[in-house]
């Protein structure tokens, strides 16, 4: 396998660029990974700036980023009020959040997360969850596997995908990638096998680090984080994800309408800048991964 960068940041100009950032605001990266969001913040703050950055993968620490402007935090952006709270900070001018799988983690053929290499069933995105893709396709009952692989994957044979693992793990335990594409092999014809093999890993990985329940915490955290015409500047790569954050800044909330005060007047908290903003056909040819990017803009009323 050959070397590759610990993770290409994707929108990297668009995403800061929608930050609008101040030369002496605070700002916050909730998907550190390899740092080159952060550092292109950095490389726009002033001396009075700061940067706290999360990420929750052990691998990500080795890429902290010498600058006295700058703060590590080694946890889930789940916790973002709790952690800034902590380090004395209410409210914040900016937060910047690449969700998803990052280019190391997909690389690293031992933590599961690529159909393109053997490794354990893990995906854990850090050693600390409590539990692991193999925990997923050896220990749920066929309801719960069939509702994780048909709600997060999409899979329309996701019933029968799910008696055919329930029924290969009585044999035997299904304990890496290999023993769980070949227990699906059925499903895969030649055409189609690295699409539905995406949806059956895409499931399973938002089930072991519960990728839906964190983005809902983090997202109703941010009216009370960012102060009156801070930004929020949000990556997505799934319909699951951008689905979420459309619905979160165009009403404050997941289901239904924004709320109406007794007027009748609607009370967001956000309102969007700008469309969607998508990668340039040069960017997906440089970084495939950026293929399915999805950038939404907003800024706090």
């Amino acid at each position: 396998m050959t070397a590759t960068p610990y993770h290409n940041p994707v929108l990297l100009a668009e995403s800061v660029a929608g930050l609008n950032i101040k030369e002496n605001g605070i700002y916050v990266d909730v998907t550190f990974g390899g740092g080159g969001h952060s550092k292109e913040i950095l490389r726009q703050l002033g001396a009075e700036g700061k940067l706290f950055a999360f990420d929750q993968d052990e691998d990500a620490i080795a890429n902290r980023i010498d600058d006295t402007r700058f703060q590590l935090i080694q946890e889930n952006f789940r916790y973002l009020k709790q952690f800034l709270k902590f380090y004395g900070i209410r409210k914040v001018d900016g937060v910047l959040g690449d969700f998803g799988v990052s280019s190391h983690q997909f690389d690293k053929a031992e933590r599961g997360f690529s159909t393109r290499f053997e490794g354990d069933l893990d995906m854990r995105m850090s050693k600390r969850n409590s539990i692991s893709a193999y925990d997923v396709v050896n220990t749920y009952s066929y309801d719960d596997l069939r509702k994780v692989l048909f709600t997060y994957g999409d899979l329309r044979n996701a019933n029968q995908m799910a008696k055919v693992l329930l029924a290969k793990r009585e044999t035997e335990p299904i304990a890496t990638t290999e023993q769980l594409k070949d227990s699906l092999k059925s499903f895969l014809p030649k055409a189609k096998a690295h699409k539905i093999l995406a949806q059956v890993y895409q499931a399973i990985r938002i089930e072991v680090n519960q990728e839906l329940e964190v983005l809902k915490d983090f997202l109703m955290q941010l009216p009370d984080m960012i102060v009156p015409q801070g930004r929020i500047s949000l990556i997505s790569y799934h319909s699951l994800e951008d689905r979420l954050v459309k619905r979160f800044i165009r009403a404050g909330r997941f289901e239904g309408e924004a709320e109406k005060d007794i007027y009748g007047h609607s009370s967001v908290p956000f309102k969007k800048i700008g469309g969607l903003v998508i990668p340039s056909d040069k960017e997906i040819t440089a970084n495939n991964r950026a293929r399915s990017a999805k950038l939404r803009i907003a800024e706090r009323i």
